[in-house]
């Protein structure tokens, strides 16, 4: 097994430089500490966590705590792409992440900060959609490094999709073209919801869209069942929509289905638009009109941040991050004949 001195040895310097340069110190000139970085690749050099987290007092670990309403986990497109961006950047700074949970250990049920502090994480990424929870709230609340996706809490770093801008966009691009009776079936009654919500009322009504209250229903995010009745009870009121929006891309599945099911064509008798981008958007026929959310972005500033509070707590500035969507027109919308 390659050690520090091994390194130390065929560079010509001294352990302590050795350390120096692959803990990161500013004190060693770049040049230097990136020869000594390539010549302990080169041999294979891996540090000892336990060694190195008793030297540093960190664990190099960070905690992710990703929980939906339907305990979707990976399986949530969203949430897994801005997972696998966390991932990617903790892993370029020397992190690994743990993924943190309630389950029992030794037999006694453990709150989520519990068990970061029992698997001794350095700060945690939430990204929930339940944060009024007592257990989310005793998380933010505690003294661990902590970076919040799509919600804000004082004294904590936020990054956020620009839910308003990028509803905004959808809003005027259907009404760009030339829809005046637009739905909308939304997710569940959180902050991203009512962000949405009154930017498509804001938008609709500068374009001279009233949208009547029947046309605006309640589903929940990824539910494609529950979004499929609600399509449904839209459908048998006695005027229609010439577009519906639905709560996310996935549960635009379920809206599909009931619009086909109905004897009705996408988009020649109903136009369609979902909401974040996922894969599931361009593998549907015809290809879903939607907005895609920046998830690589969201996922890497995230990292970057929660690494920053962890490694520099007396600099590191809480901040809101706004991170904007990119419309994707899709085929789903039609445009309408001036009547």
């Amino acid at each position: 097994m390659v050690s520090m001195k091994d390194i130390a040895k065929k560079c010509g310097v001294s352990v302590a430089t050795v350390s120096k340069a692959l803990n990161g110190y500013s004190d060693i000139g770049k040049e230097k500490r990136e020869e000594i970085k390539r010549c302990a690749e080169e041999m294979g050099y891996f540090p000892n966590s336990s060694a190195r987290a008793l030297k540093t007092n960190r664990t190099w670990n960070l905690g992710i705590l990703i929980t939906d309403n339907l305990h979707s986990g990976l399986t949530h497109s969203y949430f897994a792409a801005i997972l696998d961006a966390i991932k990617v950047t903790a892993e370029r700074r020397g992190y690994d992440i743990t993924f943190t949970s309630m389950s029992p250990v030794g037999g006694r049920k453990m709150s989520y900060y519990e068990h970061c502090r029992y698997r001794g994480l350095d700060g945690v990424v939430i990204a929930n959609i339940d944060f009024t929870s007592p257990d989310i709230i005793e998380l933010v609340k505690s003294p661990l490094p902590i970076v919040t996706i799509d919600y804000v809490y004082d004294g904590r770093t936020a990054i956020v999709s620009n839910n308003q801008k990028g509803m905004r966009d959808l809003t005027e691009y259907v009404c760009s073209m030339g829809h005046r009776q637009i739905a909308y079936i939304h997710g569940d009654d959180n902050t991203v919801t009512k962000e949405r919500l009154a930017s498509f009322y804001r938008t609709a009504e500068a374009y001279g869209v009233t949208v009547p209250d029947k046309w605006v229903l309640s589903s929940r995010y990824r539910d494609v069942g529950m979004t499929e009745r609600r399509t449904r009870e839209l459908l048998s009121q006695d005027s229609l929509p010439t577009c519906i929006f639905f709560p996310d891309d996935f549960s635009a599945v379920g809206g599909m289905n009931a619009i086909r099911s109905a004897g009705l064509r996408i988009p020649e008798d109903i136009s369609v638009c979902g909401y974040d981008g996922i894969p599931i958007a361009f593998a549907m026929y015809p290809r879903l009109t939607t907005l895609r959310q920046d998830t690589a972005t969201v996922g890497k500033i995230a990292a970057e941040k929660l690494i920053s509070l962890i490694e520099n707590p007396k600099v590191a500035l809480i901040e809101k991050i706004s991170v904007d969507g990119e419309l994707v027109k899709g085929d789903t919308v039609r445009r309408m004949q001036p009547s």
